[in-house]
């Protein structure tokens, strides 16, 4: 294993709960990177009762998070060297669009955003209705001109291709 961090960060969208830790975080770890895994708090709910958190849990040795820390709680990991969201529902990626910050997941990704030399890869799972509200393609637009590499994971599918936006550990 590197020393460098990989910050995966899930949103809750279908299939999100089966598919996150097997077509991402497992080949993220065999890659060699260090897994800091944030989910929104709802994800975190859906793996906490789908028993993924432990599974996911067992890949790194940085806590897996879904809830913010206590101002007096030390920082459970040192800032990511790159980071990888998916899946990205249309709801957080208005809200990283529009830089809001409402839970340890945004947080992380709003402070990469435009972060020179950390590299962001955002996998969306959107379906064609939410796609087609009149502000997606602005948001996209938005994340395209911080310098994330967005990719629509309903088109391409396989979820490791986001691995080779960001780089080699």
């Amino acid at each position: 294993m590197t020393d460098r961090i990989l910050g995966l960060v899930a949103a809750a969208c279908g299939g999100g709960e089966t598919r996150f830790r097997a077509e991402l975080a497992e080949p993220a770890a065999a890659l060699g990177w260090r897994l800091a895994i944030t989910a929104t708090p709802t994800f975190g709910r859906w793996l906490d009762a789908n028993g993924e958190t432990e599974r996911l849990q067992a890949l790194t040795d940085l806590p897996v998070r879904h809830h913010s820390r206590l101002p007096t709680d030390p920082k459970p990991y040192p800032r990511p060297d790159a980071f990888v969201f998916a899946p990205a529902s249309a709801n957080s990626v208005a809200k990283l669009a529009m830089g809001i910050a409402d839970s340890q997941a945004l947080t992380h990704l709003n402070q990469a955003l435009g972060s020179p030399g950390v590299p962001v890869a955002v996998g969306t799972l959107v379906s064609g209705e939410s796609a087609a509200h009149p502000l997606w393609p602005t948001h996209l637009a938005t994340l395209r001109a911080a310098e994330a590499s967005v990719v629509d994971l309903l088109t391409v599918g396989r979820w490791t291709s986001l691995l080779d936006l960001i780089g080699n550990p």
